[in-house]
């Protein structure tokens, strides 16, 4: 039962509930579970907290494939297991290697099998807290370490007499915290008036010829609200969707005659089949003459959404899945406009930290996230996602602008504020002045290293096969 609670305060802590001091409850409890236990109790013990966890948070996915979904929860709980197997049993052992394995564990997940499922991740509960500005130094997996730490401080505080190793644990993160403060912004280079449109309708609007002229209709009508000069207009992932009631050369015109007629930019999602096996997802920039400038096609594409690994395997249990797959895309992630360049993370492909360090790497000012994730069942992945566009600013320290067809929209700052936000399902055009940033954080040059090879190095040291050596070679031989 506690590794069940443990699981469901990791789950509360995430969007869209957002309690997220339970994260540290979650992982006192977690460690309580597995502190004195054999291998094989901290994996089953350990999997069982994870699988609670990504049940409630990833709940969603049932929507989209039911396997995939199953799948997903027992391959990734088994990840979390091996983390709470391989940490130690003694105390100091612990303080020192468990947050980095749940870290590892999280690092694997984002990028094993299928590219990675970073969905529900420990990172999203803390974008409101103090400890989200450490993610310019570390990045998400920063923030992963110093929560598991805190928990860990958490139960030694109500556990142990000697709180030495709470004392430490709350010290480290509160010097990555003045770290995070003292840390060199990026600089404002000049002001740009922008606009993210909401077409609005109903939820769970997919790309598809039945509903695309519609889903277009109602963003060329909501563009028309803009009743002031704005330099860049962003539309959602996908809004433009040629196929039996328009062609692709038709949704072209439609497209300039939007961008000259608002005398701006406009940034446009685009989706359409190129052949028998194939579709494309990708954002195009058209200038205010009206001339295409430049596309970005997505590069991390939706396991089971967009493309069906195994196919033969899953069509044989589902057969609700795209009939062909989505193009994968190989282009740096920015697009360049009169209004400067433009960073480009597609839907999805917000959740993985590194397109963000690639658009900032070539040159990225402002961020955008086009997004149809409110297609959806709940408000899980819209939730999820504007937390995670939180971080994706904050780690690259600039201003960022997410449109999603019936919701979320919002506008952060370079501090992870969201300064507009959008309701599901209404039409809006949110409108600010925003600034084109110069500048790089720690994160965006070194990544994820400094913190993955440390947290190796500390595996590697205390491991349970080289503690059991070292005992070993400790213990006299008799005679």
């Amino acid at each position: 039962m506690l590794g069940i609670l443990a699981g469901i305060c990791l789950a509360g802590s995430l969007p869209p509930w957002g309690w997220w001091p339970l994260i540290f409850v979650g992982f006192a409890l977690w460690d309580h579970l597995t502190a004195s236990v054999p291998p094989i109790q901290r994996f089953l013990r350990s999997f069982v907290v994870a699988a609670t966890w990504l049940t409630i948070a990833m709940f969603w996915m049932i929507d989209l494939t039911a396997p995939g979904f199953v799948v997903a929860v027992l391959a990734y709980s088994a990840y979390f297991g091996v983390a709470g197997a391989i940490t130690p049993r003694d105390r100091v052992g612990r303080f020192l290697v468990f947050p980095f394995a749940v870290m590892l564990a999280e690092l694997i997940r984002w990028r094993f099998p299928f590219g990675g499922v970073p969905l529900a991740n420990l990172a999203l509960s803390q974008v409101e807290t103090p400890l989200a500005g450490t993610a310019r130094i570390g990045g998400p997996y920063l923030i992963i370490v110093l929560v598991v730490l805190l928990g860990l401080s958490v139960r030694e505080v109500f556990t142990s007499d000697n709180r030495r190793l709470a004392v430490i644990g709350a010290a480290v993160a509160v010097a990555f915290i003045a770290g995070s403060w003292m840390h060199p912004r990026a600089s404002d280079t000049g002001s740009l008036e922008v606009a993210a449109v909401q077409g609005g309708g109903a939820t769970r609007t997919r790309a598809s010829g039945e509903s695309a002229a519609v889903v277009l209709g109602r963003h060329v009508e909501a563009t028309r609200y803009i009743d002031q000069s704005v330099d860049l207009i962003l539309w959602p992932e996908n809004v433009v969707n040629p196929g039996r009631f328009f062609d692709v050369d038709a949704a072209g015109e439609i497209v300039s005659d939007v961008a000259r007629q608002s005398d701006a930019t406009l940034l446009t999602g685009w989706f359409y089949r190129i052949n028998d096996r194939e579709t494309v997802n990708y954002q195009a920039a058209t200038s205010s003459d009206g001339v295409e400038l430049g596309r970005y096609e997505k590069v991390r594409i939706v396991p089971f959404g967009e493309f069906v690994p195994l196919r033969g395997l899953i069509e044989a249990f589902s057969s609700d899945l795209p009939t062909a797959d989505v193009r994968q895309g190989t282009g740096p992630a920015i697009l360049s406009t009169p209004e400067g360049v433009v960073g480009v993370s597609i839907s999805w492909e917000a959740y993985f930290e590194r397109r963000t360090r690639n658009s900032i790497a070539n040159g990225a000012e402002i961020l955008t996230n086009p997004t149809n994730g409110a297609s959806y069942w709940l408000t899980q992945v819209a939730t999820q996602q504007v937390a995670s566009n939180q971080l994706r600013a904050i780690e690259g320290d600039r201003w960022l602008l997410m449109a999603g067809p019936t919701g979320l929209s919002a506008i952060i700052s370079p501090d992870g504020e969201v300064v507009q936000r959008s309701d599901i399902g209404e039409r809006i055009v949110l409108t600010d002045t925003i600034t084109r940033r110069d500048g790089r954080t720690l994160f965006s040059y070194v990544g994820i290293w400094p913190v993955a090879l440390y947290g190796l190095a500390l595996l590697a040291r205390f491991s349970p096969i080289r503690v059991r050596r070292t005992r070993s070679a400790e213990t006299p031989t008799p005679g």
